[in-house]
């Protein structure tokens, strides 16, 4: 019931998501988890956003003009907001969502000890559950999470169309398919 998405950074892995989660929501489907993107300023990728999905909450996932939080690359991440958007948001939509969205699980997520233990709480859930997965980060979690996949897609420009598709499709059909309004 895990569906992985991996690729190279800008491939459109969050674009993939946003649509997926569209696709379900207009059919009634009931979902939740977090969102991430980015944050720019003058052309320049200055931090990222995190959104629950459930209640429209964001916060700060990590940026470059912090000087608090652990240091993944060139960003800092704000580690209060990753906890009450990102782990709160995936932690409610274990119990109270139809289908689990988590964009993403990587470097910057997995510093938070409240974060992993909510994405463990959804693997353990059994529901559908799309998640972003880091393509070349080696960690336990995200070996969980590889190993209980029911398909895996390496997102690309010339796939990416087609493997939106096949997301939405699938995770609809997990959910139960339409609901009537």
């Amino acid at each position: 019931m895990i569906w992985l998405v991996s690729g190279p950074p800008g491939v459109g892995k969050s674009t993939a998501v946003s649509k997926v989660v569209l696709r379900l929501k207009s059919a009634g489907v009931i979902v939740g988890g977090c969102t991430t993107a980015e944050k720019r300023s003058g052309g320049a990728r200055t931090g990222f956003e995190i959104r629950d999905l459930t209640n429209g909450t964001t916060g700060e996932l990590a940026s470059t003009a912090s000087r608090f939080g652990p240091r993944v690359g060139r960003y800092r991440v704000n580690l209060t907001d990753l906890a009450r958007v990102g782990a709160a948001g995936i932690d409610g939509a274990a119990s109270a969502s139809e289908v689990i969205v988590i964009d993403e699980v990587g470097p910057m997520e997995l510093v938070s000890p409240e974060f992993r233990r909510a994405v463990k709480r959804c693997i353990d859930s059994g529901k559908p559950m799309l998640a972003v997965a880091h393509e070349r980060m080696e960690d336990d979690l995200l070996a969980e999470l590889r190993s209980k996949a029911a398909e895996s897609f390496v997102l690309s420009v010339e796939n990416r169309g087609e493997v939106t598709e096949k997301l939405g499709a699938a995770l609809l059909k997990a959910a139960g398919g339409p609901k009537s309004g």
